[in-house]
């Protein structure tokens, strides 16, 4: 049976969709691969399961990840659920966005500015560009922020919004959020703090979800490997929740399992445990 991307799977019964997050599961901290992640996550790729790439990372971000996991044809969720695209080399860009959830990101950002004033903003609009309303660059956005006023950031339509403080621990700032009363969005605290704020109802897990119903599989073959809070919805959903071993400990009380730290290679030995099921079955 020759596949492109996920396809009906009645003739392959032992495939796996496998979703991996990247930042702290696919790279480190500082953003490398090691070699034994990207043996095995090649060695998933050509034995045929689906590696569908779930990140927070925008999607150009994505694309090198892709590229260096050798993935030709697939999708992968970016912006936390935010942007949805289907890899296909035969493409002019080797890729088509299939589909971006929208917000308006005034009403959060209002509420963000009045608390947080000091704190750096970015978006992702609806044409894929990051506006900021100073100079807050970050590998994440793929592309180069372009400094607007806080007036055009309101009016744009937004699938990702992005806000950095240096003036709290991950956990300050997550309480501070969080007695904020953000309504009509979605948002999760990274390791520093952080703020990914995604459309209502909106992260990994439901654009994960989308995939998985169009394409037959059922949520027993799902797999999903990551390390951060905005991994929460996605381990919970998957058939086989795998959480980091550096994961906060909310994170690993949702997961099935817990896998070695990343800079143990934590992933590859998930992933070599998947091989290793596919030869014993």
């Amino acid at each position: 049976m020759t596949r492109t991307g996920i396809e009906d799977r009645s003739e392959a019964t032992e495939t796996y969709m496998i979703c991996l997050d990247v930042d702290g599961t696919l790279v480190n901290h500082d953003g490398e691969m090691s070699q034994a992640v990207k043996d095995a996550a090649r060695a998933i790729v050509a034995a045929g399961h689906e590696v569908v790439i779930s990140t927070g990372r925008s999607l150009g971000a994505t694309l090198p990840v892709i590229q260096m996991l050798g993935i030709e044809s697939g999708y992968a969720v970016c912006c936390n659920g935010g942007v949805t695209a289907r890899i296909d080399l035969s493409l002019e860009d080797g890729y088509e966005v299939i589909e971006r959830k929208t917000f308006d990101p005034a009403p959060a950002l209002r509420a963000l500015v009045k608390a947080l004033p000091t704190a750096k903003y970015a978006l992702e609009d609806d044409a894929g560009r990051f506006l900021s309303t100073e100079r807050f660059q970050d590998a994440s956005f793929g592309v180069v922020a372009t400094p607007v006023t806080l007036d055009v950031m309101l009016a744009a339509t937004a699938v990702r919004l992005v806000v950095f403080s240096t003036d709290a621990t991950a956990e300050e700032f997550g309480e501070a959020v969080g007695t904020m009363g953000l309504s009509g969005v979605t948002y999760s605290v990274g390791w520093t703090a952080w703020l990914d704020i995604a459309a209502e109802g909106v992260t990994k897990a439901s654009g994960l979800e989308v995939l998985r119903e169009k394409h037959g599989f059922d949520i027993e073959a799902t797999i999903a490997v990551g390390d951060g809070r905005n991994d929460i919805e996605m381990l919970a959903w998957a058939g086989r929740g795998v959480a980091m071993g550096q994961a906060p400990d909310e994170v690993k009380a949702v997961a099935d399992e817990i896998a070695a730290g990343v800079d143990d290679d934590g992933l590859a030995a998930v992933l070599q445990d998947i091989l290793g099921e596919a030869v014993r079955a």
